[in-house]
This record gives C-alpha cells, structure tokens and sequence, in this order.
C-alpha cells in the first residue's frame, strides 16, 4: 500500500489532467441518505464492491523498490482479507493481514466511500505501521473492472501518479493491481499484485 505524506505538493499540469475527472468530482460534500424505498438510478454503482463481502485468502506480490534504478526484487506475502459492508453498502472495509519472509508482516485496512453524485468510489488506505490515511484514489467499475487513479510520493521526496485496478478472475478469485509513474501516465510500473481466492461470503 502507498505510504502517505505530511504534505503534498502541487499536482504538475499532465497529472492534473488525467485525474481531472477523479479528483475534481468527488470532491463533493456525501448528500442526505435517500429514502430506504428509492432505487438506484440507472448507472448507479453503490453496489460495486458488494462482491467482496467476505473472507478472502490473499497472495501478495509486492516490489520492494518502486522506480529505482535497482534490479526488481519482489517479497511475497500470504495471509487473509476480510471485508465488511457499512452504510447499506455505500461505504465497505477491508482488512489485510498478511506475512512474508523472516516474518514481516503488513496489516492495513482500506476504507471505500461511494459519492452517489458523481457515482464514484474513493479508496482510502492505511497501514499499521503509519496509523494514518493515504491520500484517496478516485474511480469506478465499468464492465466488472474497477479503475483508480491519485496520487502519492515516494520516499525519496517524488511525486507520482497511482493507478489501482480491481481485476475479475473468476467469480471467486480477483486481483488487485497498483501501478506507479512519474511521467504523467506515460509510463507505468507494477509494484503490488495481491490475488484474493474466497474462503466465505457474508450475506
């Protein structure tokens, strides 16, 4: 998961453009709840993440150095996810335990808010090691396929764009793909490949 900052910097001009439609439009205000007899309009995604809901057995791949000159080295993890749904599954929860080599363990959990106005998602990290949120990433699911964008920086100081994708395998099994560039989109790099296999469905 994308480690946040204290402080963001300006996003340059290619950015702002490929996350114009992100960016901008969630960042509205969640309007009064509709009445419990209202059905969803046309389009509308607020049941998107309604297949997770549950336990998932997850195998994670993660890059341990994301845009560096170094060789890739990639650290795997094992361990489970479990998310619950909140707000009539408007709002979901996730959490992610899992273990790697010599013990290293990541825990994070990602919040997911829907925005009924602009019907899109924003994805909202954190991790144990930081106990903060990362900035959101903007999106939605067309066709089975979710598709994020935001933006974090990296360690040594540098801005980059971030691109999540929500990856249908079989009804059972999905995958969760995070990319980074630091070209405005140009370019992309894999860092994070996480399968989820489901152990139990929540009703």
């Amino acid at each position: 998961m994308p480690s946040p900052a204290p402080s963001r910097p300006a996003l340059p001009a290619g950015l702002r453009a490929a996350l114009l439609t992100g960016l901008l439009a969630c960042a509205l205000p969640a309007p009064a709840q509709a009445p419990q007899d209202a059905k969803p309009a046309a389009g509308d995604g607020q049941h998107d993440f309604d297949f997770e809901i549950g336990a998932w057995r997850t195998e994670l791949k993660l890059l341990q150095e994301p845009l560096s000159d170094s060789p890739d080295t990639w650290l795997e993890f094992a361990g489970t996810s479990v998310a619950g749904k909140v707000l009539d599954g408007r709002a979901n929860l996730l959490e992610l335990r899992v273990e790697g080599a010599a013990g290293r363990r990541i825990e994070g959990l990602s919040l997911r808010l829907y925005n009924p106005k602009s019907r899109q998602w924003s994805l909202n990290f954190s991790n144990s090691r930081l106990g903060t949120l990362a900035a959101p990433m903007y999106g939605r699911f067309e066709d089975g396929r979710g598709l994020f964008y935001g933006q974090d920086v990296l360690e040594d100081g540098r801005m980059v764009l971030v691109r999540f994708e929500i990856l249908p395998v079989t009804p059972d099994v999905y995958r969760f793909v995070q990319a980074f560039s630091a070209d405005g989109g140009a370019h992309w790099e894999v860092n994070w490949i996480a399968t989820d296999t489901r152990v139990k469905a929540t009703p």
